[in-house]
């Protein structure tokens, strides 16, 4: 969020205004609407089963996070 300063993504998410994370709710769960589950865990297990829903999900976080902050993701281990 500033130069220089890690922080992890979901604690940016968490500190982003209601409406930014009702937007991000929103492009989300257009994502994984048509999945048949039945509680967190469930969809949990089927996203991160689905290579493709998995990096849809993950590009819209970083979009989320890159043209509303305008911040930096860096990947690492």
């Amino acid at each position: 969020m500033t130069s220089g300063q890690f922080k992890p993504i979901p604690q940016i998410i968490m500190k982003l205004p209601p409406i930014e994370q009702q937007k991000l709710f929103n492009k989300a769960f257009a994502i994984i609407r048509d999945l048949d589950w039945m509680d967190v865990v469930q969809l949990t297990a089927l996203v991160m089963g689905n290579d493709t829903l998995r990096q849809k999900l993950a590009s819209e976080v970083i979009n989320c996070v890159t043209q509303m902050l305008q911040a930096e993701v860096q990947y690492g281990d």
